[in-house]
């Protein structure tokens, strides 16, 4: 039975893994935290810059490139599911420094310089979730320009999108994710007219789409 969505905005949803799919990849993913500073000062962190075209032309500070007028960057979303094709999302914790106390899709994030967009996507899921995906696909690529009115910053992004799995129990980072839910596609048009969602969640997932209903089914 779908799980409702939660009431409380602190209160962790649940995972239940009752459709066998029969597919069972596992990745071995590293975590290496991704943490902030002391005093709520952002750590500095190398983030690929790119062309129009997606190809890498030097790096730059994340917190800087994410300042208006911005710089176009490499990025990337995760879209995972449950076994009855439920979407894990997440609400990002309140002391990110960017879009903080929002929902958003399972995962999100930059490689770091000459890392492979889907080992950046497996590794970050872990750190910020405590779960490796047992599937991970790549679902295509979207170009954005979205300004954030709420920090006054700005997501100008080359993003790699992935879309696949989980099938073990979430155990999120309380310094990345403030709570979780699993939601259908119902459930998740009701979540968005409730409360804030970030900037880019509806952009990527649209682009995304096609990938999400391989995996998740034609009810998305």
């Amino acid at each position: 039975m779908p799980q409702s969505l939660p009431t409380d905005p602190t209160a962790p949803a649940g995972l239940d893994t009752g459709l066998d799919t029969g597919l069972d990849t596992g990745l071995d993913v590293e975590t290496d935290v991704d943490a902030a500073a002391a005093a709520g000062t952002p750590e500095e962190i190398l983030l690929e810059l790119v062309d129009d075209e997606g190809v890498t032309i030097g790096t730059a500070e994340k917190h800087w490139a994410h300042q208006q007028p911005g710089r176009l960057h490499r990025a990337f979303s995760v879209f995972l599911f449950d076994r009855q094709g439920r979407m894990l999302l997440q609400r990002r914790a309140l002391g990110k420094y960017h879009s903080p106390g929002v929902w958003s899709n399972t995962c999100c994030g930059h490689p770091y310089p000459d890392e492979p967009p889907f080992v950046a996507a497996a590794r970050r899921t872990a750190e910020e979730l405590g779960v490796a995906p047992a599937l991970l696909c790549e679902a295509g690529t979207v170009r954005y320009d979205l300004p954030d009115e709420a920090t006054g910053l700005i997501e100008r992004e080359w993003n790699h999108l992935f879309v696949g799995l989980v099938t073990a129990p979430v155990r999120p980072d309380p310094d990345e994710v403030d709570d979780y839910a699993f939601v259908t596609a119902e459930e998740l048009r009701e979540l968005e007219a409730e409360r804030p969602f970030s900037v880019w969640f509806r952009t990527v997932f649209e682009a995304a789409l096609p990938g999400i209903r391989e995996i998740a089914g034609k009810d998305w």
